[in-house]
């Protein structure tokens, strides 16, 4: 499997103060539009049905995590990094987009029971989840640890450095099987158990690290990073140990991900793709074409 081991300096994937207009999310709520592709069209397999017809129904967050994901001003249209991605394919396959804010736990079902064409929340690809459903892949997923600004905690740049601390982490995220990867290990060794917090919302996660009632975040390196440099009450500490895929997800066997992966790989030839990546701030998760169903991520 190609693996990816992170290897990161804080220049490289943080914010700088001059993409400070950047940071805040109202200068992005100007949709971005690309032309269809005959290409993508054509691999649409004749026998698709969509949820909706002439529309690519796409799950994805509503948790208000920028940058993937957050309500614009207006509190109604769903604006991230992640619907501005899920507009360039539908256009790209000649439909009309239509998001639909459901949560992590929900879109497995959801798209196994036929109520989305895709799902997008920052999914990465993993051996599992493949034997479920097929990924066209649309950026590299990096890991974080943030706490708040202040706090006594430096670094944490392995498992020891986790041993005895209170970490919000989401639930069967990769996040979490790392986390719990290294409690395990930690604990053969006799230091303190690792405690998780799971938390539903990213304002409960705030709010507990903020108030002290948890030591530090473990999540999406695009959301600690943006939070860190727009907000200032927070600092990026160390990031995980694999880099992942993340992909367009859609059920196994219905034909749709060549599709996907052309109309990604038409975002990036048409130079669309890395506009909603450099205004979210993740152009360093770029990638240079889509795969389908890459390797998933291994943890050792």
């Amino acid at each position: 499997m190609k693996r990816f081991i992170l290897t990161l300096v804080a220049s490289g994937l943080l914010f700088s103060a001059a993409q400070g207009a950047a940071l805040d999310a109202a200068n992005n709520e100007t949709a971005i539009h690309i032309a269809a592709d005959p290409q993508a069209i054509a691999r649409i397999p004749a026998n698709y049905a969509f949820v909706h017809p002439g529309f690519l129904t796409v799950a994805t967050s509503a948790t208000n995590s920028p940058p993937i994901g957050l309500w614009a001003s207006d509190n109604k249209t769903l604006i991230g990094s992640d619907p501005d991605m899920a507009r360039l394919l539908a256009e790209s396959l000649g439909l009309t987009l239509k998001l639909v804010p459901a949560s992590w736990e929900e879109w497995p079902l959801g798209i196994s029971a036929g109520r989305y064409d895709v799902a997008m929340f920052n999914i990465a690809v993993t051996e599992e989840r493949k034997r479920k459903f097929d990924f066209a892949t649309y950026r590299a997923d990096n890991h974080a640890f943030a706490v708040r600004k202040g706090s006594p905690i430096s670094a944490i740049t392995g498992r020891q450095d986790a041993a005895g601390r209170r970490i919000i982490v989401g639930s069967g995220t990769n996040q979490e099987k790392i986390l719990l990867g290294w409690d395990a290990k930690n604990r053969q060794e006799g230091l303190a158990p690792v405690q998780p917090v799971y938390l539903n919302d990213d304002a409960s996660a705030t709010l507990a690290l903020l108030s002290g009632r948890a030591d530090a975040t473990f999540g999406p390196q695009a959301v600690a990073a943006w939070k860190a440099a727009s907000r200032g009450q927070t600092a990026v500490v160390g990031h995980g140990p694999y880099r992942a895929w993340v992909a367009v997800t859609t059920k196994k066997g219905n034909g749709l991900a060549p599709a996907l992966q052309q109309a990604v790989n038409h975002a990036i030839a048409s130079g669309q793709y890395q506009q909603v990546l450099t205004r979210w701030g993740e152009q360093d998760e770029a990638v240079a074409q889509s795969q389908i169903n890459p390797p998933g991520i291994v943890y050792q």
